[in-house]
């Protein structure tokens, strides 16, 4: 399928939920108002991605009730294409809490058979699969179903024009570590581009670097390792180091989707291995200032100077208050 002005230059597929979490930073169990919002991997990187400009479109299943409404009102909104949402009838739409506390932020699934289960191999046709320039899935869809473990071996294994792009993304609750080690790799394995956190692929696959994890992932073009608070890489035929900025943390949950949209929107842009993970690094520090998965964006001028500043000056960056500023300042 020829690609056109219209059609996305990404689309990203996966399951979404409906998001439950307290307005203000505190166990749910405390809290008096709550905020209600769409919450997915998948479609936290559209919306990223769309507010970064891009064309990009989101596909799953949601429920026929006020939640799945809702929800793909609210991605929409954000500027994401939902057109290849389906609405099914027959299954509701999944909802989750986020729960903060002083020893971090735990998360409640209610998933069970959700619309978005019922993908199989049989969900998108060829032809809208072959029109974006990148595809983006995660390892959360194929613990979710037998049919959505079909369709991501189907997406990685056909021949496609769209590079894919797979997050690991690992979730102990979906499936244990002994059977979702080998799967994910064997996933990951088969994929363009792949993003994973050093302390699930030492979960996973019991690593301890991120050299580890490319001698183990050996198959993409690129593995981009997230070490946490300290540094991302991009390695592929070189290693690529860029470490965090200071960020006064509120809750993690998100910010690593909001890692990979930055680094895909400066892969769609040429931008280099140094910005690219810059970019993934501002949007992930955004995104752990809210309890939100995804706050508005900084100010175009102020990323633009962050990406070409000097590597001291970088060093020195410190997120919190929604600003960014040089320590000390």
């Amino acid at each position: 399928m020829a690609e056109s002005g219209n059609d996305p230059e990404v689309l990203c597929l996966g399951e979404t939920m409906s998001l439950v979490a307290p307005a203000v930073p505190v166990p749910l169990e405390r809290a008096r108002t709550f905020t209600l919002s769409a919450g997915g991997a998948e479609s936290n990187v559209a919306i990223h991605l769309a507010a970064l400009g891009h064309r990009v479109g989101w596909a799953s299943r949601v429920g026929d009730d006020p939640l799945g409404r809702r929800m793909l009102a609210a991605i929409a909104a954000a500027g994401v294409d939902t057109g290849l949402v389906e609405v099914r009838p027959d299954a509701p739409t999944g909802v989750y809490f986020k729960d903060p506390g002083p020893a971090g932020t735990k998360v409640y699934y209610y998933r069970a058979g959700s619309a978005a289960s019922t993908m199989d191999e049989d969900f998108l046709v060829d032809e809208r699969l072959d029109a974006p320039r990148l595809l983006h899935i995660s390892g959360i869809t194929p613990a979710l179903s037998d049919g959505c473990d079909r369709l991501v071996r189907r997406l990685l294994t056909r021949e496609r024009r769209a590079r894919i792009t797979f997050d690991v993304n690992y979730r102990p609750a979906l499936w244990p570590v002994e059977q979702a080690g080998p799967r994910l790799r064997e996933l990951a394995q088969l994929a363009d581009v792949v993003f994973v956190g050093l302390d699930e692929a030492a979960t996973l696959w019991g690593v301890e670097t991120a050299e580890d994890v490319r001698k183990l992932l050996d198959g993409p073009d690129v593995v981009v390792v997230k070490d946490g608070a300290d540094a991302a890489y991009a390695l592929s035929t070189e290693t690529v180091i860029v470490p965090a900025p200071t960020v006064q943390v509120v809750e993690p949950v998100g910010a690593g989707d909001a890692f990979a949209a930055g680094y895909l929107s400066g892969v769609l842009r040429g931008e280099d291995g140094i910005r690219c993970l810059r970019l993934g690094h501002i949007l992930a520090a955004h995104s752990l200032l809210s309890t939100e998965d995804h706050m508005p964006l900084p100010d175009p001028g102020a990323v633009a100077e962050w990406l070409g500043c000097d590597e001291e000056r970088w060093r020195n960056l410190s997120f919190g208050g929604g600003v960014a500023s040089k320590e000390g300042e």
